[in-house]
């Protein structure tokens, strides 16, 4: 077998970095989960592994999905985000149809499939994501150059924006509208446009924020918790004990107290909390610096994709890296008391079937962009 065989060979390897990290990730998800969960799952499926096996089952499912995404070129996506998106907005609407979604907590976001629950607002992420990383390839001009361009686009993100709010996913929503006009931005639209839609984007927001009293009452919580203890600060206070009580190397892990019933929510939306309480200051550290190396790995992909002119790819992975930031820092910045509670997943780590496939297949498209970008920088086909 010559070098260049085995060169050649190589080129269709996925980058081992962004693996590495991936994995690092899941496994500090799968060890969470496990201790975040056992106590509640006892009590409530008299099973202590409830949760842990659900999340394994999911994970199969995840890299299944993720195989399979890695291996269609990305052709295929260019041509077919509109269909994507189709299917998004479809998804969108029917769980908001009585009867088939299906509620918790006084949000309609999940449609029932079994024994198991489809999350909507997950796959919104994805698709527009490819659908505007192939509107932005096929109308650079417009984009770039002229109003109808840009506004396009935003009436799309505008329908998603609205069926989001009507479940209601406030999260979601920002997350959504975040990571859009952050890859406009990057695609090079004119300042002035985007600074003017921006801006009355913000305002929106803002008018959402204060027209419904309990997200009203979620920004006062989080700017003075201790003003109602055992109501609408209560969460809050809880996640900023199990911090406390971490310390620099944590309580140990399984040992967390405050996952016992003190925190609700403690193996999904707050998953972080219980991982600083057991692994301490050092441990949380550790998992911030995961996503930043992962985070940075991708927007690496995406700038190399660039400059080999591949912009479809590079805008996939601006998304991708937009998503996976925005989710970690809302996140991280909920449960710390940084920013209000939302509810919002920490990709790859927090519990939640629909987010870890779709966490699993964003990476996967990343993986298939730097594996199709090095062959044009090695000159081999596919």
């Amino acid at each position: 077998m010559t070098a260049r065989t085995v060169a050649s060979g190589r080129v269709f390897l996925p980058d081992s970095t962004l693996l590495i990290l991936a994995t690092l990730l899941l496994m500090a998800g799968v060890i969470a989960i496990s201790s975040a969960s056992i106590e509640y799952a006892d009590l409530h499926y008299s099973n202590a592994w409830h949760h842990t096996q659900r999340h394994l089952v999911y994970l199969v499912i995840a890299l299944c999905g993720a195989f399979a995404v890695y291996n269609v070129p990305l052709s295929f996506w260019l041509q077919t985000g509109w269909v994507w998106l189709f299917i998004a907005l479809a998804l969108l609407i029917l769980v908001l149809i009585p009867g088939i979604g299906k509620e918790v907590n006084g949000s309609q976001r999940w449609l029932a499939l079994g024994g198991f629950t489809l999350q909507p607002s997950e796959l919104a992420k994805l698709a527009m994501i490819i659908y505007l990383a192939g509107y932005m390839v096929r109308r650079e001009h417009e984009v770039r150059f002229e109003w109808q361009g840009f506004l396009k686009p935003m009436g799309v993100l505008f329908a998603i924006t609205l069926l989001l709010l009507f479940e209601p996913d406030f999260g979601a929503t920002v997350i959504v509208v975040a990571s859009s006009f952050g890859m406009l931005f990057l695609a090079g639209v004119k300042l002035g446009h985007f600074l003017l839609v921006l801006l009355g984007a913000v305002g929106a927001l803002l008018v959402l924020v204060i027209s419904e009293p309990y997200r009203v009452k979620r920004l006062t919580a989080y700017t003075d918790p201790w003003a109602d203890p055992f109501g609408s600060g209560f969460q809050l206070i809880q996640s900023l004990i199990a911090f406390g009580r971490g310390e620099w190397t944590g309580v140990g892990l399984g040992n967390s107290i405050q996952k016992l019933f003190y925190l609700p929510e403690a193996h999904t939306d707050f998953v972080f909390s219980i991982w600083a309480e057991e692994m301490g200051f050092i441990g949380a550290l550790a998992l911030i610096a995961l996503y930043v190396a992962l985070i940075g790995r991708i927007m690496w992909a995406g700038r190399r994709a660039a400059l080999l002119a591949q912009p479809f790819g590079a805008y996939l992975c601006f998304g991708v890296a937009l998503v996976f930031a925005g989710q970690a820092f809302v996140n991280m910045g909920a449960t710390s008391g940084l920013l209000p509670t939302k509810g919002l997943t920490l990709p790859f780590v927090s519990y939640g079937g629909t987010s870890l496939i779709v966490c699993c297949a964003m990476l996967a498209l990343v993986l298939r962009v730097e594996r199709e970008t090095r062959q044009i920088g090695k000159g081999v086909r596919a």
